[in-house]
Formats: C-alpha cells, sequence, structure tokens
C-alpha cells in the first residue's frame, strides 16, 4: 500500500483533520507501543500499520 493510500483511507475514517492528531498522538499497543506516525518511521509498512488501525479502531470491514 501507498503512503498516499494510507493517509486516504486514514482521513476517510477519522477525517481529515483528526487523522493527523490521531496519528501523532494515539500509542497502540499493537505497534510496539507506537504511534501511527512513529510505526512508520521505524519502517513498518503502511498495509501492515492500516491492519492495526483497522482491527484495533473497528474500522467497518468495507474499508479494509
Amino acid at each position: 500500500m501507498r503512503l498516499t493510500v494510507f493517509w486516504q483511507r486514514m482521513a476517510d475514517h477519522f477525517g481529515a483533520g483528526y487523522a493527523d492528531t490521531f496519528a501523532r498522538d494515539h500509542v497502540m499497543t499493537e505497534l510496539g507501543g507506537r504511534t501511527v506516525n512513529e510505526a512508520l518511521d521505524a519502517g513498518w509498512e503502511a498495509r501492515d500499520v492500516w491492519r492495526v488501525v483497522c482491527a484495533s479502531m473497528d474500522v467497518p470491514y468495507e474499508k479494509h
């Protein structure tokens, strides 16, 4: 998954303004105690981060 697709999905689910805040501030144990931004910076694949977000935040299946 390209980062542009990842960020579009984040914006579609959380809203454009909150997607950035969520990615910057919400620490997720499923990402090793990292935020979305930290996980991406640490080399996690965007598709894997999106899967974690979907599972953790009850993103509807059709948005996966």
